[in-house]
């Protein structure tokens, strides 16, 4: 009996990995690592990989191909995509590029209670954060210029991708410093409190 098995972007890379070829875990961590895919999916914890291969498996979307046995390595268990396996990650790669999912990421959570610190202590927070982010692009940008020429551009579009988005936040997090710098950015506990005494209990209170 198989069970219905929910979308994940590290099931959807190896569905994607077993399409190429039949592989065995360790041989699936190499692989995404091999091809950058650690920059888009979480591959940092085994346990994480073997779950998920765990989970496919149960759904009847992988099936095991054979078990290899050689003197320097333990037992491996190969694994390779079954037809199931084949529509279903055809139908979440659809559904992953044509349909924005609700996430929730930490730093919007992080901002949103921002106010607890002050303007003084959030600051430099931010300012580590830039740098990092910083950092981070000049890496992609790196990556991506190392790559061998006439490599296609579809190979390295999630670098691509990647390096817009993280740009985007550096010049966000660049206007948000200048902001706190000059003041015009600013909160006290006083301010909120004023705001939150004037805020009405009920909505559209302010309209009757």
């Amino acid at each position: 009996m198989t069970t219905t098995v929910k979308s994940s972007p590290l099931g959807l890379t190896v569905l994607v990995l077993l399409h190429h070829r039949p592989l065995h875990p360790y041989g699936i961590q190499q692989l995404l690592k091999q091809w950058g895919k650690e920059q888009v999916v979480n591959v940092g914890q085994r346990t994480g990989l073997y779950r998920t291969i765990e989970r496919l498996q149960a759904g009847g979307l992988i099936a095991v191909r054979q078990t290899e046995r050689e003197q320097q390595y333990p037992e491996r268990t190969v694994y390779e995509v079954t037809d199931a396996g084949r529509a279903v990650t055809r139908d979440w790669l659809e559904q992953m590029l044509a349909v924005p999912k609700a996430e929730f990421p930490v730093f919007p959570v992080a901002l949103s209670n921002m106010l607890m610190l002050t303007p003084d202590e959030v600051a430099p927070l931010l300012g580590r954060r830039l740098e990092r982010i910083t950092a981070q692009r000049a890496e992609l940008e790196r990556q991506t210029a190392a790559a061998p020429a006439g490599l296609p551009r579809i190979t390295l579009i999630e670098n691509e991708y990647l390096i817009t988005v993280l740009g985007a936040e550096e010049r966000w997090l660049h206007g948000v410093l200048d902001d706190l710098r000059d003041g015009s950015l600013t909160w006290t506990p006083d301010m909120l409190a004023a705001f939150q005494e004037a805020d009405p209990d009920e909505p559209g209170e302010q309209t009757r």
